[in-house]
């Protein structure tokens, strides 16, 4: 889910939520994440919750990108916190 944090956030645009089934995948996605943006030239600022993998955020500057275990997911509840932002489901062309 991508939500658009403009006007209601001071440190980024936007933020880009994903889940995992397991922390296995939580990292799998990350990783694939960082490469993806490297090979953009557009590598992350900061990274932080990777070695447990419940909840691995990725700082690139206006996006912000959160990787979470699916029932850690459910516990913070991003989506319900910011609920006045606009979102948009992504889907692979």
């Amino acid at each position: 889910m991508i939500m658009d944090m403009k006007g209601r956030s001071a440190f980024c645009d936007y933020f880009v939520v994903m889940s995992a089934q397991s922390s296995v995948r939580v990292k799998a996605i990350v990783d694939g994440v960082e490469e993806s943006m490297e090979d953009a030239d557009a590598p992350a600022l900061h990274k932080e919750g990777y070695a447990e993998s419940a909840w691995v955020l990725l700082d690139f500057g206006g996006v912000v990108a959160h990787v979470f275990y699916h029932e850690t997911r459910k516990f913070y509840d991003l989506e319900n916190l910011w609920g006045d932002a606009p979102r948009r489901s992504y889907t692979k062309p």
